[in-house]
């Protein structure tokens, strides 16, 4: 049986994938988040991130 695998990003996720302090990481989810155009109610997806990073979304899972 497979996993269930999120679809959005947190700030903890960037800290652990970039090595980023949490304060950077938070700093970088909210650059993301108003260079997408979101909301703060809206979620940052992985795939989003992904793009913004430059780093494959498998790659990403795999830190998750």
């Amino acid at each position: 049986m497979s996993s269930i695998k999120r679809l959005c990003i947190y700030p903890k996720d960037i800290m652990r994938i970039t090595g980023r302090s949490e304060r950077s990481s938070r700093l970088l989810f909210k650059k993301i988040k108003i260079h997408l155009d979101k909301k703060d109610h809206q979620v940052l997806t992985i795939k989003e991130f992904s793009e913004y990073a430059g780093i494959e979304e498998d790659m990403v899972n795999k830190y998750i």
